[in-house]
């Protein structure tokens, strides 16, 4: 916080200290005025009516925060981010197009440095951020609100639970979700099992939880903190870059060093959704074959399946028709959890209420020793880390700008203390629910000695294996398709927009030309991926994505920095150091001075002795932030009371005369009608889903 010394501090209300003898006596004129000198008294009295040196009268521990969507802001296409972003993304793709040998060997080279150098770095910021974020949430920072004082959260919790519970649940699941246990339990991570033993099964369940539960979504939490913080407690636009405004200042900001934050977030963002897109277009591309009895399908029938889906999305997210899309998702989501049920009541229904909860101490159990699996414990423990654990830190990582702006969206009105609770609990239960289910049904499947269930079958293959092992195989693979297209649609939909907002300076509503752009780079690197992987086409997206998540690794790291700068000098932890100072000098006079009789009062204290006694009020760190500007970032006069700006300027009249509909702050789609969304309404922001 801060401070100077207390002979420095400075009341504006207090009389200046002048030298002089005091009196009023007229002073000799000034020199060529003709009018004799201010006394001492008449200087005092002038220093007594100016105005406080607070950007608009207004206190720093009283501001109560300000939303973007209050502020003036000139949106547009930046172009060196775009730009820089763009050309990287084109020429990445065009290598691998012409000479997709040359990038694998570079892949591979590039891997294996990030990993040998840099793999300690993913398990160590993962496991700092898990620890900051319960800091954050369970401290006295727990009571700042993403938001201004007073504002109320914009879904009920039930809604809020349930597009959580949307953000979660994917791709991912489908594709991971009965693979990655069975894997565990046929060939159990160094130093920790059996194979195929009862041991090596919660050993198995308790692995996919470590990588899918509270170390995920910690990173997630993250971001969205300190985006939601930014554009809704201090009025910044949703940006990357935005966050670091206390470690960097504003001019760096939206200078160099911040519009690299964005690129890089850009670039980690358009990895690891193509990522997704390229598991779930083998997915769908095996449960064609399945269904249509023909052979294995060649990559350029693979790259169909992308373009024919990435034509949807696209079509979705220029076309406007947000609501549509949303009440698709919704449905999509439904149908998924329908799917889960009915594998849980059409499988082992008791073998699954045993296993989970059972495996769920094993995870609590063995979380630290997780944790700690490295190079350190031997060649076997390092490559399962890098095939495994570092993998999955990259991917999250890659996905956490994305994720990190919804959960932004959605979470407005809360305080930080609910938001960690929530965002670290919620989705996690539901990555239990569904590894439980689809992983523990496989490895059941295993124990009775189905055919299909095995160490050999592919990722894209087992899912569709356990659903025929189960009642009505001859729908379910259709469902299980249709779930993973939207998925797919939905996912890439929403990361366009993000990308597009991300590369239009906070922009709510990018472009269409840029969202479409977007898009079709996503394509593109979902096409290289799997040109890079070739017949093993999930090394080839595990490749890329952990070296393009290293840069955004970093600026996780001063991420934390920045965002508790921020929360160090909030209106409300002022406040509060004003208070614990003010009470225990008050109470310790009182008593000296009247033993167990005293109350305490407000007065005016001597400089040096105040509530506020070695905090600098005026320091341009707690101040400058809520100084109003207008578009051209020229400050303006507002009024705190009232909300109104001195030049008359609204938003409302700023949307009309622009011609445009009100957008919703933070988000890549339009508010429904122009209007806040209401309680209970959880279809009015889209899921961003893996």
């Amino acid at each position: 916080m801060a401070t100077r010394p207390a002979h420095q501090q400075h009341d504006p209300n207090d009389s200046e200290r002048v030298s002089g003898s005091g009196t009023g006596k007229q002073q000799p004129p000034e020199p060529g005025s003709g009018k004799p000198k201010p006394t001492v008294r008449e200087r005092a009295a002038k220093v007594l009516r100016r105005e406080p040196r607070y950007p608009h009268d207004m206190h720093p521990g009283l501001v109560p925060g300000i939303g973007v969507d209050e502020q003036r802001v000139r949106y547009g296409t930046d172009r060196l981010v775009f730009g820089v972003a763009a050309t990287l993304i084109l020429g990445f793709v065009g290598w691998g197009i012409l000479s997709t040998e040359s990038l694998k060997a570079v892949s591979d080279v590039a891997l294996a440095w990030v990993v040998d150098n840099t793999g300690w770095l993913f398990n160590a910021l993962i496991a700092v951020i898990v620890i900051f974020m319960l800091f954050v949430g369970f401290s006295r920072y727990g009571k700042i609100p993403l938001g201004v004082d007073g504002e109320k959260p914009e879904y009920s919790k039930f809604s809020w639970i349930a597009m959580m519970f949307s953000a979660g649940v994917g791709i991912g699941l489908f594709f991971f979700g009965p693979y990655e246990p069975l894997t565990y339990y046929l060939s159990p991570p160094p130093g920790t099992a059996e194979p195929e033993t009862a041991e090596a099964m919660h050993q198995a369940m308790a692995q996919s939880y470590f990588h899918w539960g509270f170390h995920a979504w910690a990173i997630y939490a993250l971001v969205g903190a300190a985006v939601a913080y930014g554009s809704y407690r201090r009025g910044r636009v949703p940006l990357m870059s935005s966050i670091f405004t206390p470690l960097l200042g504003r001019t760096r900001t939206e200078g160099l060093p911040g519009r690299a934050i964005d690129m890089f977030a850009i670039v980690a963002t358009l990895f690891g959704t193509a990522a997704s897109l390229g598991i779930g277009a083998l997915q769908i591309g095996r449960g064609v074959e399945i269904v249509g009895g023909i052979g294995r399908l060649p990559n350029a029938a693979l790259i169909g399946i992308i373009a024919i889906l990435t034509a949807a999305f696209i079509t979705s997210a220029v076309s406007g028709i947000g609501r549509g899309i949303r009440w698709l998702s919704n449905i999509n989501m439904s149908l998924a959890l329908v799917l889960a049920v009915f594998i849980f009541l059409a499988g082992p229904t008791l073998f699954l209420l045993n296993l989970i909860p059972s495996s769920v101490s094993t995870y609590f159990s063995e979380v630290l020793n997780m944790m700690s699996k490295g190079p350190s414990w031997g060649e076997e423990s390092a490559a399962f880390s890098e095939s495994w654990t570092v993998f999955y830190w990259a991917w999250w990582i890659s996905w956490s700008p994305f994720v990190g702006i919804f959960l932004a969206r959605i979470s407005r009105g809360r305080t930080l203390r609910e938001y960690v609770q929530y965002a670290l609990v919620m989705p996690t239960l539901v990555c239990v629910l569904a590894f439980g289910i689809f992983g523990g049904t496989a490895i059941w499947m295993r124990t009775q000695g189905q055919s299909g269930i095995n160490i050999d079958t592919s990722a894209q293959d087992l899912f569709f294996q356990v659903l025929n092992g189960l009642p009505l195989s001859q729908f379910t693979p259709f469902l299980a398709m249709f779930c993973i297209a939207i998925f797919f649609i939905t996912s890439a939909d929403s990361a366009s927009l993000v990308m597009g907002t991300l590369s239009q300076r906070g922009k709510p509503v990018p472009d269409r030309k840029v969202t479409v752009f977007w898009g079709l780079a996503m394509m593109g690197i979902a096409v290289v991926m799997l040109l890079v992987g070739g017949n093993t086409a999930l090394e080839g997206l595990q490749n890329l994505i952990i070296v393009s998540a290293l840069p955004f690794a970093v600026i996780l790291l001063l991420m934390m920095v920045a965002f508790t700068k921020d929360l160090h000098t909030d209106p409300l932890i002022i406040r509060r150091e004003y208070a614990a100072h003010a009470l225990e000098n008050a109470v310790r006079a009182g008593i000296d001075e009247h033993g167990d009789n005293f109350a305490i009062t407000v007065e005016k204290a001597a400089d040096g002795e105040g509530a506020g006694a070695g905090f600098d009020s005026y320091d341009t760190t707690v101040t400058d932030w809520y100084q109003r500007t207008d578009e051209e970032g020229r400050p303006v006069d507002y009024n705190y009371e009232s909300g109104e700006y001195a030049d008359g300027w609204t938003a409302e009249g700023a949307a009309e005369e622009a011609g445009s509909e009100r957008s919703a702050p933070g988000t890549g789609e339009l508010a429904d009608d122009g209007e806040r969304a209401d309680d209970g309404d959880a279809d009015r922001s889209p899921a961003p889903v893996r």
